[in-house]
C-alpha cells in the first residue's frame, strides 16, 4: 500500500505567521491613515488652486473681471471668510461683492471633506481682465484635526500666482 503526504501548517506555524502579521500591521496603519490625510490636504489645496486659475483665465479670456467668493449654498456669497463650506466663481463685470442678474456662475465648489477647513483673510478675491488680484494678495490656510504642523498655506499674489507652504498656516 503506498502512503501519501499531508501537507499543511502546525498550529504553531500558524500562531507564529499571526504574530508577524500582527505585528506589521500594527506598525502599517498609522503610518496609512497620515498618507490618506496628507493625501486629502494636497488633493484639496490642488483643487482650490486650480479654481484660482480657472478664475485667472476667464478674466483674461473674458477682458472682465471674474470674482470668487466662500458660499454656503452654491448661489451667493454667503460664507464670510470661511472657504470650507464651498465657493462660487463668477462673472463680475461690476466689480462688487454680490453675484448680480445676469453674472454667470462659472463654478461651484463644494464643501471640504474630512473635516477640513480652508480659511482665508478676505471675503472675495476678484482677477481683473490682464489677470491680476484686484486689491492686494491673499494666503489660505488649509487644515486638518492634526493642527498646524501639518498645514497647507495657499499664497495668491498681486499677479495672480499661487504658491503653497507646508506646516505655516493659521489653524483654528
Amino acid at each position: 500500500m503506498k502512503r501519501t503526504s499531508e501537507y499543511g501548517f502546525t498550529l504553531i506555524e500558524l500562531i507564529i505567521v499571526l504574530s508577524i502579521a500582527s505585528i506589521l500591521l500594527s506598525m502599517a496603519v498609522p503610518n496609512y491613515s497620515a498618507f490618506v490625510q496628507d493625501s486629502l490636504l494636497t488633493a484639496q489645496s490642488n483643487n482650490f488652486a486650480s479654481t484660482l486659475a480657472l478664475a485667472k483665465s476667464e478674466a483674461i479670456k473674458r477682458s472682465s473681471r471674474v470674482s470668487i467668493c466662500p458660499s454656503t449654498n452654491g448661489t451667493g456669497c454667503t460664507g464670510g471668510s470661511v472657504w470650507s463650506n464651498g465657493w462660487v466663481v463668477f462673472a463680475n463685470p461690476n466689480g462688487d461683492s454680490t453675484i448680480d442678474a445676469g453674472e454667470e456662475i462659472l463654478q461651484v465648489g463644494s464643501a471640504l471633506s474630512g473635516g477640513n477647513t480652508l480659511a482665508g483673510t478676505k471675503t472675495r478675491i476678484t482677477f481683473t481682465s490682464n489677470g491680476f488680484v484686484m486689491g492686494f494678495f491673499d494666503s489660505f490656510s488649509l487644515c486638518d484635526r492634526r493642527g498646524i504642523a501639518y498645514s497647507k498655506k495657499i499664497i495668491l499674489n498681486s499677479q495672480g500666482r499661487t504658491r503653497f507652504e507646508t506646516g505655516n498656516g493659521a489653524c483654528s
